[in-house]
């Protein structure tokens, strides 16, 4: 299977043989007066800059040092302790409190892309509104421009609306009606972390322009355009590697979020990077290109469009359900109580109309739907709003649901017999395999000990809550990594499952042969996985394997046991790979351990010309005293190359799996030999 490690750090199972273009070439890209008009940051300076920016720097030093006194020896609490922060610097001294964490972009939840998505949803909003149809990004070397063609910010407040966390058009529910962004801070997080903000907005021919460096404003103006410049807002940033260290958009998941945004929003066309982002269809084009085809839908799809609920829907031969949610056009990755009640709705909805009392397990399997709300007020989880938390929208959304399934049954008799049918036939599947696998569990369990052979637990799991939220497990390939990561991980969160060797290729295996194989029946308890996802014990997955073929091979291995068996711990990004040094710098003074050729370059230049360079291949092969720095978090203050380096894998589209399984693992085919002897290794040894 194709595990592989793009040039942009992400790690992706897709397809090996060819990818469908997503995008059109957009025409060539008009000048406009918001972005030929801008001035150089030499030109934008003042005078007084440099003495705020220190002065601005030693105060959030300050507060940041009395944040990591330590608890044996406290600092006295006095009138002193007293920190005031102006503007926007207390986002840039807690900013995990606004965009969730860092990150250097190898990860779709990483702050650059959430700061990205501010800019976006800004544009986007106005295009809900009514007002403008077209949006305009570019994403280049870490500097991201976005056009809008709406209103354009009233000049005179384009200030507050991007520096005052208190003040933003988007409170005023007359003016803005479910808008993405609602609190008025997404924006002025993206100004603070960027070491470059600028913002402009035209309005009939007059445009006002603001530059920010770090969250602190350089220049004002305000003028007149050229005769025919659209109104609308511009905006551009460059986000500050003091905060983010050297990161890099993955235009992948720049490209998913935008497929996402055009889904969402049929008749507007986003142009990135040359590309084009539109949708005639909407929702049901989302379904389409997540699953390649439809093909194998039961019934051509169920639309339904209510004043604040939409989704599209349809029902496949698998017994997996797949739920695309959003709110506002924000994409809810986690669900929230609109996903749980409409569920509730739809198995109300069979059950009322077929008079009958089916399990919604049942009534869902083989569920592929698209499901979109509106709300004025969203409240969601997390600043990242990735999981909505509204209460009183449930019994709505069912009643809704319930009468939109009831009457579309009612209206189409030939799918409603098609729809029992299936569910029929997921009771007698998940009969089958509640049979088989609850025997073949309890046997199971018969031969596992309390201590699960190759398992070195750790003490709190995810059912442990809190305390349980950074757990891991590391799956490694042999003893000799083993030894070393069992000495040096934190044992309270820190667990590892050691592999004898390769484990066997499960692929086109059912799942009742995975209790035969001793090996994957022990790591399948140590994940708690054997009765159901949901008792998964550990936060994040992590194959640990060297950096050589056998390691490619065992990854993949591993990789092709989640996948068939317990698919949606991929996809709901659970799994990940451990990235290890390439190489170790040192001379008579020091080690150093670097991640990349430049970073060894840099060392060897810094330790001096007769300093001895190791590239590693084996995880064995670091020293187990200082294994520790590997596998712990990054410390404040430390280096990039310092703390664990997770790559997530991610799966585009669920169209590609069953295409990459077949691929890497299935039949040794000339073209599979062929394609891994000239690409595998390459691909993957990043």
């Amino acid at each position: 299977m194709g595990v592989e490690k793009n040039n942009k750090g992400t790690t992706s199972v897709s397809s090996a043989k060819t990818t469908a273009a997503k995008s059109t070439t957009s025409s060539a890209n008009k000048q406009d007066a918001l972005s030929t008009s801008q001035k150089t940051h030499e030109e934008s300076k003042n005078a007084s800059k440099p003495a705020k920016a220190a002065e601005s720097k030693k105060k959030v030093g300050a507060a940041a040092s009395t944040k990591s006194a330590t608890l044996s020896e406290p600092a006295a609490y006095d009138e002193n302790s007293i920190q005031h922060l102006e503007g926007l610097e207390h986002i840039r001294l807690r900013p995990g409190m606004y965009i969730g964490s860092l990150g250097d972009g190898s990860n779709e939840n990483d702050g650059i892309y959430i700061l990205l998505k501010e800019g976006i949803d800004n544009a986007v909003d106005e295009f809900s509104q009514g007002f403008g149809t077209q949006v305009e990004i570019e994403i280049k070397d870490g500097r991201v421009k976005i056009r809008d063609f709406g209103r354009g910010i009233p000049l005179g407040k384009l200030d507050d609306c991007v520096s005052n966390v208190n003040t933003g058009a988007k409170y005023n529910n007359s003016v803005f009606k479910q808008a993405i962004g609602m609190n008025g801070v997404g924006i002025k997080a993206t100004n603070a972390l960027s070491s470059y903000f600028r913002a402009a907005s035209v309005r009939d021919e007059k445009i006002a322009t603001v530059i920010y460096e770090r969250g602190k404003k350089i220049s004002q103006t305000i003028g007149k355009t050229k005769p025919g410049v659209k109104n609308g807002t511009y905006l551009e940033f460059v986000p500050d590697t003091e905060l983010f260290g050297k990161y890099q958009f993955n235009m992948e998941m720049v490209e998913k979020r935008l497929w996402n945004y055009a889904y969402l929003n049929p008749g507007l066309k986003i142009r990135c990077n040359g590309n084009t982002y539109t949708s005639e269809n909407g929702l049901e084009d989302l379904l389409l290109h997540e699953m390649g085809s439809l093909s194998n839908a039961m019934y051509k799809t169920f639309s339904y469009k209510g004043k604040n609920l939409e989704f599209v829907m349809t029902h496949t031969a698998s017994l997996d359900k797949f739920v695309y949610s959003f709110v506002n056009g924000q994409s809810t990755e986690d669900g929230g109580t609109h996903v749980t009640a409409f569920l509730d709705g739809i198995t109300k909805g069979v059950n009322g109309f077929f008079k009958k009392d089916y399990e919604q397990s049942d009534v869902t399997s083989g569920l592929l739907v698209a499901l979109k709300i509106g709300l004025d007020n969203p409240m969601f989880t997390s600043q990242t709003k990735n999981k909505l938390g509204n209460v009183e929208i449930r019994t709505p959304i069912i009643n809704e649901t319930q009468a939109a399934i009831d009457d579309w049954l009612r209206h189409n008799p030939d799918i409603a017999g098609s729809l029992e049918d299936k569910i029929i036939r997921n009771q007698r599947a998940r009969a089958e395999i509640n049979n088989v696998t609850e025997k073949q569990v309890r046997e199971a369990a018969k031969t596992v000990s309390l201590k699960i052979p190759k398992l070195k637990d750790c003490r709190y799991h995810l059912q442990d809550g809190e305390k349980g939220a950074n757990s891991m497990i590391f799956i490694t390939e042999g003893d000799s990594a083993t030894g070393s990561m069992v000495n040096a991980r934190d044992v309270t969160h820190q667990a590892i499952f050691s592999l004898r060797g390769k484990p066997e290729n499960m692929f086109g295996r059912k799942k009742t042969a995975l209790f035969d194989n001793e090996e994957l029946k022990n790591l399948t308890f140590s994940l708690g996985v054997q009765k159901d996802v949901a008792d998964l014990r550990y936060q994040k997955i992590v194959i640990a394997t060297d950096a050589d073929n056998d390691g490619y091979h065992i990854r993949n291995l591993v990789m092709t046991y989640l996948l068939l068996y317990f698919e949606e711990l991929v996809l709901t990004g659970h799994v990940y790979i451990l990235e290890t040094p390439l190489f170790r710098v040192r001379n008579k003074k020091e080690t150093v351990y670097c991640y990349s050729e430049e970073s060894r370059d840099r060392e060897i230049k810094r330790l001096g010309s007769g300093a001895e360079v190791t590239r590693f291949k084996g995880l064995g092969e670091i020293n187990g005293d200082e294994f520790g720095q590997f596998i712990h978090p990054r410390k404040e203050g430390e280096s990039e190359d310092k703390g664990i380096h997770l790559t997530p894998v991610s799966i585009q589209t669920l169209q590609n799996v069953p295409h990459v399984l077949e691929f890497y693992m299935g039949k040794n085919t000339p073209e599979r030999r062929e394609f891994i002897v000239h690409h595998l290794a390459a691909e993957i040894d990043a």
